[in-house]
Parts: structure tokens; C-alpha cells; sequence
């Protein structure tokens, strides 16, 4: 894997007219005819002269910046990995994609997902080892970052599906607070559990992503506005000199494969060797309870999402969205609401471990990206996070006998995404001096 400088040191490079924007596009542009014959991230790409006569100002200037393909492109095909949409080109851009221009950033091209964002895979393969999956369902928008082709990219997360690829693909991937990113525009999978989330090469471009393209004002359902964050000194913020990390025990840890589980236990040491406090972590059944709650908000949102699919375009739907929308129908309004009102009551008790953690430490995956391109791997171990709505990132620590990528989650308490991210630069620097 060749090393491609990140987002950060790429936007001052160019402000600092060190590097010029045609130049890094250029470089981009060769790195993705270089790879993309096995990688298949990409659904379309800009040609290069598009991208350099379209190159404005602002602080992403000339960036490259790869978009999953459910967020839509008034300049290309936004096809939701779906045959029903394969020729779609929406009359306008989302509003996040409506920010990176606005900044001066390039749409690179659109990246492959699993149709609707959901269970069927597409054709993207693992940067690491074309063999194995680089997860699902922002598969392609991982895999661009994890090559060294864009040094941002756009995925969605309605499960575990910016945190599970991130860590296959041995990248930085950040879900912010439910609601702290603009989702107007990307088609909907849930609407009360998608997130719009990064994958960036660090913690710094992860922050530096989110401040520019985050909410500034309430303009949809369940939205929030988080300042802009800032990676601080630990003993800056916290009120005591080391931050405290609860390790989390899960009942399905059974589920780990010894390579990740040693993972974890790598992770810890590390942290602990830089100072930081670990404590093991057990939660509640009812916390738990959350995960069949996602299940039903997914399934029952995702029913009234596709019907009209389902009523014009059987065919053209997999077995996998056809029984996500018959699991949604089949559940009454009373189980609707039930998961509703977990969700909220979730939301707000987490709040009292995080006045004895600053972080929770947890397993991202299962372990690392699973053999074939059919299986996009098991979510469980983010999906809680994503119920709840809390802040998360994962972050890369090692590799497999395999040589593929292995890392961590860490997750923040809700709307507190500031220290969270600071925690994570703290671990970042850690995994760093370890390898």
C-alpha cells in the first residue's frame, strides 16, 4: 500500500501553494487508474480535466472527496446500488455535497454500496487483499481512503456501516453525535438511526471533515448543531490527568476471533502504558434490548421507505430489502413505539457512565474483513452505538496473520464528540508508537 498524504497536510499544502491543485488531482486521478481495475471502488468517476476546470476556493481547495453512492450528485448518477435507480441523476446535490463545493472541493466520484445501503453487496474489494470484503455498506468509500486514492470520503452508517469498514480497511472512520451532519439528500435507510459520517487518514482530517461540513443550523427532522471540535491536551479538558477508558464486555464477545480479541487487549496496554486508567465495563440487558429495538426501526422504516419499490420493481429488488421491508410490516405500531421510547430512555441514561468514563473502548468487528465479496460482516458490535445515537470512531492498531487491518472503536457519550475525538488523537499516538 503506498503511503498519500491526508486531508489535512493536503489542504495546507495547497493553501500554501506548495502543492498545486491540479497537480494532487492529477496524482489522485492516477492512483485510482492504478488500482481501480481490482478495487472497483467506484461507480463513476470525474475525468480529470472536469475536476481541474472545476476546482474553486475555500479550505478544500482542489480536495478530491469520494461520495457514497445513496448521497446525491446533480453531475452524476446516484444510483443507490440499485438497478431501479442505474440511470438517476437527481436534479440537485445533497446538502453536504452542496458544502464541499461551496468550500471548494471536488466531487471525485461516486462510491460503490450495498443496494440501498443495506445487506446486498457490490463489486468493491478489499484494498489489503482483493480476496476478503472491505465491509459494507460504504465498501467503496473506505476502500478509496484505504488506497490512497481521495483523502476524504462520505459513507452512511445505520448499523455498523462507516465503524465496520473503516476498521477492514484500516482507516480512520467517524460517526458523529445522531444528527450533528446533514443527511438532506442521501436516500434514508432509517430515518431515525442513519448517520452521515468520514473516512480520513487521522483523527486530525476526521475533525477537520467534520467542522467543515457539519450542521451550523436546524434544518431537519432530529438534527443538532455541534460546535466545532478541537483536539485538546487530555489533562486540558478532562478535570484529571488521565483519561479513564471502560473496556466493554458484551454477551456476544463469543463472537471474536482471537486476532481481534488480542487486538483489544494490545489496545489496552497501550493506553494504559501512556497513562490512561482502564476499567472493564458491563451494561444493563436492556441496553442491550437495543439491538432487536434497531431491528425494528430499521425494518419498520425501511418497509414504508420501499414500498413503492416493492409495488413497481420486485425484480429489480434483492431477497435481502424484500424481507427488511416484510420483517417491518409484520411488526405492529405498539413494538414501533416500544423501540422508540428505548431509544430515547438509551439516549439519555448513557449519560451516567460517561461521569465515570470519558471513553468506551469496544470491538469494532468480529475480527478482520471475512474471506469473498458476498458477506459484508456482522455489525452487532457497532449497532448499539448507532441505536443510541452516541459519538464513535475506529481506529487502526494492527494486522492479522493475514496482513489485513485490525483496530478498535471508541465511543463518546452523546453530543459530547469534542472529547471523544481528543481521546481518540490520545490512543492514535499510542497505536502509533507500538508498531
Amino acid at each position: 500500500m503506498k503511503p498519500a498524504i491526508g486531508l489535512t497536510q493536503a489542504c495546507e499544502l495547497i493553501r500554501t501553494k506548495q502543492l498545486s491543485p491540479n497537480e494532487y488531482l492529477a496524482q489522485c486521478v492516477a492512483r485510482a487508474d492504478e488500482v481501480e481495475e481490482t478495487l472497483k471502488a467506484f461507480t463513476v468517476r470525474a475525468r480529470l480535466s472536469d475536476l481541474q476546470d472545476q476546482s474553486g476556493t475555500g479550505p478544500l481547495m482542489g480536495i478530491p472527496v469520494a461520495v457514497k453512492d445513496i448521497i446525491a450528485t446533480k453531475d452524476f448518477v446516484t444510483a443507490n446500488g440499485s438497478p431501479i435507480y442505474k440511470n438517476f441523476t437527481p436534479s440537485e446535490d445533497a446538502v453536504i455535497v452542496k458544502k464541499i463545493r461551496s468550500l471548494g472541493g471536488l466531487i471525485f466520484g461516486k462510491t460503490v454500496t450495498t443496494e440501498f445501503a443495506w445487506r446486498h453487496p457490490g463489486a468493491t474489494t478489499n484494498p489489503w487483499n482483493s480476496a476478503h470484503t472491505p465491509g459494507g455498506s460504504s465498501s467503496g468509500s473506505a476502500a478509496a481512503v484505504a488506497s490512497g486514492i481521495v483523502p476524504l470520503a462520505l459513507g452512511s452508517q445505520t448499523a455498523g456501516s462507516i465503524i465496520r469498514p473503516a476498521s477492514f480497511c484500516g482507516v480512520i472512520g467517524f460517526k458523529a453525535s445522531f444528527g450533528a451532519v446533514p443527511r438532506e439528500g442521501a436516500h434514508p435507510v432509517s430515518g431515525s438511526l442513519d448517520h452521515i459520517g468520514f473516512f480520513t487518514r487521522s483523527v486530525k482530517d476526521a475533525v477537520l471533515a467534520f467542522n467543515l461540513l457539519r450542521n451550523t443550523e436546524i434544518t431537519e427532522d432530529d438534527s443538532i448543531v455541534i460546535p466545532e471540535l478541537s483536539i485538546k491536551p487530555i489533562s486540558e479538558f478532562l478535570g484529571h490527568s488521565a483519561p479513564r477508558i471502560a473496556v466493554l464486555k458484551t454477551p456476544f464477545d463469543d463472537l471474536l476471533s482471537t486476532e481481534q480479541t488480542n487486538t483489544l487487549k494490545i489496545a489496552e496496554k497501550c493506553l494504559s502504558d501512556s497513562g490512561a486508567k482502564i476499567e472493564e465495563l458491563t451494561l444493563p440487558k436492556n441496553y442491550w434490548n437495543g439491538i432487536e429495538a434497531l431491528a425494528v426501526l430499521m425494518s419498520c422504516e425501511a418497509a414504508v421507505i420501499h414500498e413503492q419499490h416493492l409495488s413497481q420493481h420486485p425484480e429489480l429488488l434483492s431477497t435481502d430489502v424484500i424481507e427488511l421491508a416484510n420483517k417491518g410490516n409484520a411488526y405492529s405500531a405498539s413494538e414501533y413505539i416500544k423501540a422508540k421510547n428505548l431509544q430515547k430512555e438509551l439516549r439519555l441514561s448513557i449519560g451516567k457512565y460517561f461521569e465515570d468514563f470519558d471513553a468506551i473502548l469496544a470491538a469494532p468487528a468480529t475480527g478482520e474483513a471475512p474471506k469473498g465479496l458476498d458477506f459484508t460482516g456482522n455489525p452487532i458490535f457497532c449497532s448499539l452505538w448507532t441505536f443510541i445515537g452516541t459519538p464513535a470512531i475506529a481506529l487502526p492498531v494492527n494486522k492479522s496473520s493475514n496482513g489485513l487491518p485490525l483496530g478498535i472503536q471508541l465511543i463518546g457519550n452523546y453530543k459530547e464528540d469534542e472529547k471523544l475525538v481528543s481521546i481518540a488523537a490520545f490512543a492514535e499516538e499510542c497505536f502509533k508508537k507500538q508498531n
